[in-house]
């Protein structure tokens, strides 16, 4: 029987992605969704499976439930998360599917893993904050942590390029996450940390070299520190190209009062005036994206460093091959873990590593 695959937000830029790798990897029959006619009238994916669009809108309970029934598979794309409740999850739970989502917010995630018990007793496995970052970097972590007997430290940077080829949803999630300071597990316990804060000059390879990151509030500043316990500090930091733009975002984060940052009105102006800059500098700055996994520990009794770094030329498309992967695992039946799991749990290194390779992934390693 053919596998039906249903992704929810298919039409955005992350969820055509994600829709563009399975039908290039799988041959499932792939239903996306949106909430007018319009954004489905011009569905091309280059191969595989068959493609239809449905029109539904995440309020339309009725109507999510029954379409989530009719599938072996739901992929949750329809962000910012940060305004998501966990009903799609629950739905599924309930229907014995299983999920895979691109989620970014610990909010989200949070609240997702409180599902766990739930999704094991169904049977069902739930995997969050699959994609680029969170999602290929996790498991670039948990590669590295891999290597040591204790690993200690973890110190995960993220560089894109303009928009990274992805859309004002993910300009909106950049946004939401200056709100508020957040907790961050240093030296063997939780600190308040400030967004956009503590800038740091990180060598990426090229095209990159030394570029810019600040902290920023990503869910495996905590998910991280729970699935490796000896690890006593988790650094996550992010960080633009051009690097003008980071002075734009720390400007957002510092100066503008705080009270006008948590307008939801100032997000949707601040989110569009970006995606229109990026407009222009994308051809110039290019759509990539650069993640550095830098993990400190102890081997053979000597404290040493384990790097990976990974460049692809568009963030949105590697985000599609990172849930795109996972979902092709479990159609194919090799990743079954009933639970809600954070992907770093969930993935097993050596199944990270098969879809990275079929996919021209290339991550590359070194010792310190």
């Amino acid at each position: 029987m053919t596998d039906r695959v249903l992704i929810l937000g298919g039409r955005g830029r992350i969820g055509s992605s994600v829709a563009h790798d399975l039908a290039t990897y799988t041959q499932a029959h792939i239903t996306i969704t949106g909430r007018s006619a319009e954004t489905g009238k011009s569905i091309s994916l280059s191969s595989g499976g068959q493609v239809e669009f449905l029109v539904l809108d995440l309020a339309e309970i009725d109507k999510l439930r029954e379409a989530i029934a009719n599938s072996n598979l739901v992929i949750h794309c329809a962000g910012p998360f940060h305004y998501r409740d966990t009903n799609v999850l629950e739905t599924c739970i309930a229907q014995g599917v299983n999920y895979v989502d691109v989620s970014d917010h610990r909010s989200y995630t949070s609240k997702a893993l409180n599902y766990h018990q739930q999704a094991a007793a169904a049977g069902v496995t739930a995997i969050v904050n699959t994609g680029i970052f969170p999602g290929i970097s996790n498991s670039m972590v948990r590669q590295g942590v891999e290597q040591f007997d204790k690993p200690e430290k973890i110190h995960l940077s993220y560089l894109v390029s303009g928009s990274g080829g992805a859309g004002i949803t993910v300009m909106r999630t950049t946004f939401l996450g200056l709100q508020h300071p957040f907790e961050a597990w240093i030296n063997g316990k939780w600190e308040i940390v400030k967004p956009y804060s503590e800038r740091e000059i990180v060598n990426f390879p090229s095209p990159y070299e030394d570029s810019g990151v600040y902290w920023f509030d990503m869910p495996e500043t905590f998910t991280l520190p729970h699935a490796f316990p000896s690890v006593k500090t988790v650094i996550t930091k992010f960080g633009s190209v051009p690097d003008f733009y980071n002075h734009l975002t720390w400007i957002a984060a510092h100066v503008f009062p705080k009270w006008l940052m948590q307008r939801r009105y100032m997000i949707e102006f601040l989110s569009h005036v970006s995606h229109s800059m990026t407009d222009f500098t994308d051809s110039l700055s290019g759509i990539g994206v650069a993640v550095r996994s830098e993990v400190t520990g102890q081997k053979n009794g000597k404290t040493a460093v384990y790097c990976s770094n990974l460049v692809h030329e568009n963030t949105a498309a590697a985000s599609g091959c990172g849930t795109g992967s996972i979902a092709q695992l479990l159609l194919e039946g090799k990743l079954q873990k009933p639970g809600v799991f954070a992907v770093e749990e969930a993935l097993p290194t050596d199944l990270f590593e098969y879809t990275m390779q079929s996919r021209g992934i290339k991550i590359h390693y070194n010792w310190s």
